[in-house]
């Protein structure tokens, strides 16, 4: 594990802390600022830091703070969603909302709609003022009730807008690209010297946001793949070599269609972008999935969306979308046509139902587990923004929830170890070949 530097791991603030946090006084236990969470837990990690007698990288603990930088009853905050919805995105906004109002006693919060684009003056969206009773019911839903979109917005534009509504703290609901935006703003603010706290809450259904174990959604998605995988098993299972193929979301990360696999022990072979495959020769995948149905007459097959592309891309023409993300060919579809085309070829009956579940799951409400999630990283996101942090992420590290600078949560993508243990039991699990890349 490369451990990040000690000045990678240092919060921005606004200034010093001097107002008394409404939450005296309630039997709160407050959060002292040097309170620390190790980055690694690995002993071996930490033995160079323990001979030397220094601090070992650590990220500074979430919760709330004594003192506050704003003073709640002067205070206007902001919420923003933005990139493609996921579970428990209304969960984040009534759980920001709720504790704003009834934590804190902030008198007005306004929710930003469709994105980035909401904090445009050219777009004409007038933002949405949130209340207790607005959110109430709001967790049950799928979506955002802000609504979202991709893409960047001029910073001036968008400074004039926060300043023209008097926002103090701006919730930036969103993933990587949403967090660069967020992170570009934040330090625009600051080199204006303007006391306006930028708190990027990180949403990625992928799970893949470096020094974050864990974003909200990721459990509901893996949770509903059940049905869709099940479905693919028994219409395999019924038919002589039949083939049950779901492409799953993971656009450059295999978590989901990993824990899926693992979820659903029926699952054979689970294509993910972290290893490459091939599909011709002896110990390609259209080999291997051969030899599974010689044996066994049925196969059921996991692809993330993003596996595969070296097979459908063209390197000298990459299109990116709205967000500058690099726009991917549809790998289920190619695969259910070249495995169709393979068996043909071999002149043996071969039956393949393919099934895509991506923008069902994405759309739905949170699970119980994604929702408490939500609602405990909504309420950090809120102690941060009042204790005047700024330019940072609420993360999830070693079982408790952390601040960590926006930078370093976006300086890599998390990825699947091909090595690692999580990967060597997907292989256990599904009994498929550690590579499927032929010489020939």
């Amino acid at each position: 594990m490369l451990l990040p530097q000690p000045e990678e791991l240092s919060v921005s603030r606004l200034g010093p802390s001097r107002f008394s946090s409404p939450l005296q006084g309630r039997g709160q236990r407050f959060i002292d600022d040097a309170s620390r969470i190790l980055a690694s837990a690995d002993a071996m990690d930490l033995q160079p830091f323990l001979e030397t007698g220094h601090m070992p990288p650590a990220f500074e603990l979430a919760g709330p703070r004594s003192q506050l930088f704003f003073d709640p009853p002067t205070l206007t905050c902001g919420i923003v969603t933005c990139g493609g919805i996921c579970p428990g995105l209304n969960d984040v906004i009534r759980s920001v909302v709720r504790t704003l109002t009834f934590g804190y006693g902030v008198p007005r919060i306004l929710g930003f709609r469709y994105g980035y684009a909401g904090l445009s003056a050219k777009s004409g969206y007038d933002p949405l003022l949130l209340t207790p009773e607005i959110v109430d019911g709001i967790h049950e839903q799928g979506g955002t009730l802000l609504g979202s979109s991709r893409g960047p917005q001029d910073i001036d534009d968008m400074i004039a807008t926060l300043a023209r509504y008097e926002v103090g703290i701006l919730f930036t609901i969103g993933g990587d690209g949403t967090l660069r935006g967020a992170s570009v703003l934040s330090q625009e603010i600051q080199r204006r010297g303007l006391p306006v706290s930028i708190i990027g809450i990180p949403k990625t259904i992928d799970n893949d946001l470096d020094w974050i174990e864990r974003s909200f959604g990721f459990a509901t998605a893996v949770e509903r793949t059940t049905p869709s995988i099940q479905a693919a098993h028994t219409e395999a299972r019924d038919a002589w070599n039949g083939v049950g193929l779901v492409k799953l979301m993971g656009r450059h990360s295999g978590f989901i269609a990993a824990h899926a696999s693992l979820a659903n022990p029926d699952v054979n072979f689970c294509l993910i972008p972290e290893t490459s495959f091939t599909l011709t020769g002896e110990t390609g995948f259209l080999r291997m999935l051969e030899r599974r149905l010689d044996s066994r007459r049925h196969a059921v097959i996991v692809v993330a969306e993003g596996a595969g592309q070296h097979l459908l891309q063209d390197p000298s023409h990459q299109e990116r979308d709205a967000s500058g993300n690099p726009r991917l060919k549809d790998i289920g579809v190619f695969l259910r046509d070249q495995i169709t085309r393979y068996f043909a070829e071999q002149r043996k009956d071969a039956t393949i139902k393919y099934i895509d579940p991506s923008y069902i799951i994405r759309s739905l409400p949170a699970n119980a587990l994604d929702s408490e999630f939500c609602l405990i990283l909504g309420q950090h996101a809120v102690h941060a923004g009042m204790a005047g942090r700024t330019d940072m992420v609420v993360g999830y590290w070693n079982q408790r929830f952390t601040h960590m600078p926006i930078s370093l949560a976006v300086r890599r993508r998390k990825q699947l170890d091909p090595e690692g243990a999580e990967w060597q039991s997907v292989l256990h699990a599904t009994g498929q070949p550690a590579s499927m890349a032929s010489a020939d």
